[in-house]
């Protein structure tokens, strides 16, 4: 199954949990698409003591996951795209959102 995940959350715990679900669909053989808009692009900042953010977004991608990070939202924020999260626009959600059999978002 082809899974898309949007994360419009910036809550470290909401997160965390979405980019778990990622890893645990991708273990279970799905392909898995994670595209972060809106407050979502700031994941990269989001670890605290109880969640590790950023391991679950390595994990995430070292099992085959892709992401794509809205180029609009992080220009807002003024922040730039990185290795971990790269750059994407609205050409890039649509194209996951078409090809997905399914859409989450947290």
């Amino acid at each position: 199954m082809n899974i898309g995940i949007v994360i419009y959350s910036n809550d470290a715990e909401t997160v965390w949990n979405a980019f778990r679900y990622g890893n645990f669909a991708l273990k279970g053989g799905d392909r898995v698409e994670i595209f972060l808009t809106g407050k979502g692009v700031e994941a990269q900042f989001l670890d605290t003591e109880k969640f590790d953010v950023i391991q679950q977004i390595k994990d995430f991608l070292a099992n085959g996951g892709m992401v794509g990070t809205c180029g609009t939202c992080l220009k807002i924020r003024g922040q730039e795209a990185s290795d971990m999260l790269p750059l994407a626009g609205m050409k890039d959600m649509h194209a996951m959102i078409r090809e997905s059999d399914r859409i989450i978002s947290f």
